[in-house]
């Protein structure tokens, strides 16, 4: 009767141990599919990285508040088609108008 009982424990152990890991791993897996949230500010640094030297307009490497202000009012001014004196942020930000796209300007 002492060995039915050993098995019987054992079986039970293994049981629980079946079914903490898989819960375990339906966890990890659930958790490895959520995406993870994106900084917005570090999503903005490539289009940054591509606006500042077309707002450098003297070239010395630096672009002052003049320059910054200059360029801001020129781009919003292009992009204000209903010459209404403000954006629908919803259509700019699902345009595909991109920095380089001006770099002649």
């Amino acid at each position: 009767m002492l060995m039915g009982k050993g098995k019987l424990w054992i079986v039970v152990v293994m049981a629980v141990l079946i079914v903490t890991g898989t819960m375990f791993g339906t966890a990890a897996a659930q958790k490895a599919s959520v995406p993870k949230p994106q900084n917005k500010l570090a999503m903005g640094e490539d289009g940054v990285k591509q606006l500042l030297p077309l707002m450098d307009s003297n070239k010395n490497g630096f672009v002052s508040k003049q320059e910054f202000m200059k360029y801001m009012e020129a781009e919003f001014e292009r992009l204000d088609k209903s010459k209404k004196g403000e954006l629908n942020v919803k259509e700019l930000t699902q345009s595909n108008l991109t920095a380089s796209r001006f770099a002649g300007k």
